[in-house]
């Protein structure tokens, strides 16, 4: 895409100032309408399963026999779900060869925190329960899907649960405290995320959960055991710095590391494939990474 391409589609992010103080249905209803423009193509194979209660889809390109991706949406915890995400599952399981599980777990406020990793362990475990090898599950996620995903890292090493072969972190929130330098560094870049919504989302979804608590905040966990990581970021995002503390952390731990800042790119430009070349070129990547790791 060139810098007036790219340029234009910043600008439909802030054609419209966005309400302040939105409600949830707001927040909700503004996401959907971002999805709207993101059909899943008629080529997608997508079946709707229920992994242990929760509503969930297989979505794939047609292949059954390859990697299986669990992948955990973004939404900030309060919002997204089947219909905002099905578009990039399907990108994602066509670029491994495999499929995706793409989960719709519960949402704050009316479901908060640890509501989330539950049901993102559940359905692990539902992978491991129906005869999926850990070897060929990766799990994977964007924004606060991508703290989502380290969280159920925690949760399942833990438990002592067989980990999957690797996991992938797409512009990851991974501090419910907004600590970073780039909250205010990369304010004026950034056409997506806007840190007082930041917190808010956070109080709702925290529910008077201490913030710093690792499986909410990944930032302050203990990542020794975990296993490979792809970081994808863009460098004019407010979450840079939540996704570069999470890969020095994780590299101060011994976790196999890939931390990719990507130029010029705002918050989960992954979802904009369908008409945004570094899109597709970086769910490429992700495919090369999810392929590689999960190989026999």
């Amino acid at each position: 895409m060139t810098a007036q391409e790219l340029q234009t589609l910043v600008g439909l992010f802030r054609r419209e100032e966005p309400p302040v103080n939105p409600t949830i249905e707001e927040m909700r209803a503004g996401m959907d309408q971002v999805a709207a423009f993101l059909p899943t193509p008629d080529t997608a194979s997508v079946a709707a399963v229920d992994v242990n209660g929760v509503p969930a889809e297989w979505v794939s390109a047609g292949a059954d026999d390859g990697p299986s991706v669990l992948y955990l949406h973004g939404g900030g915890y309060v919002m997204g779900g089947l219909h905002t995400h099905r578009n990039l599952a399907y990108n994602i399981a066509a670029a491994t060869g495999g499929r995706s599980l793409l989960l719709d777990y519960r949402l704050a406020p009316e479901h908060p925190f640890p509501a989330a990793v539950e049901d993102a362990v559940a359905a692990y475990q539902w992978l491991l329960a129906g005869g999926t090898p850990a070897s060929s599950i990766v799990i994977a996620g964007d924004s606060a899907g991508g703290g989502l995903t380290v969280a159920t890292l925690l949760k399942l090493r833990d438990s002592d649960i067989a980990l999957p072969a690797a996991a992938v972190c797409i512009s990851p929130w991974t501090d419910m405290e907004g600590l970073g330098d780039s909250i205010t560094g990369k304010a004026d870049k950034d056409p997506i995320v806007r840190a007082d919504s930041l917190n808010r989302i956070a109080a709702m979804y925290l529910n008077g959960a201490d913030a710093r608590n690792p499986l909410a905040a990944p930032i302050h966990a203990d990542l020794s055991g975990l296993p490979p990581l792809l970081i994808h970021v863009g460098s004019d995002e407010i979450l840079l710095d939540d996704a570069a503390r999470l890969a020095e952390r994780a590299r101060a731990a011994d976790v196999d590391v890939s931390y990719e800042v990507w130029p010029d790119m705002f918050h989960v430009w992954h979802l904009f494939a369908p008409m945004l070349s570094e899109g597709r070129d970086a769910i490429s990547g992700i495919g090369d990474f999810v392929k590689k790791q999960t190989a026999a």
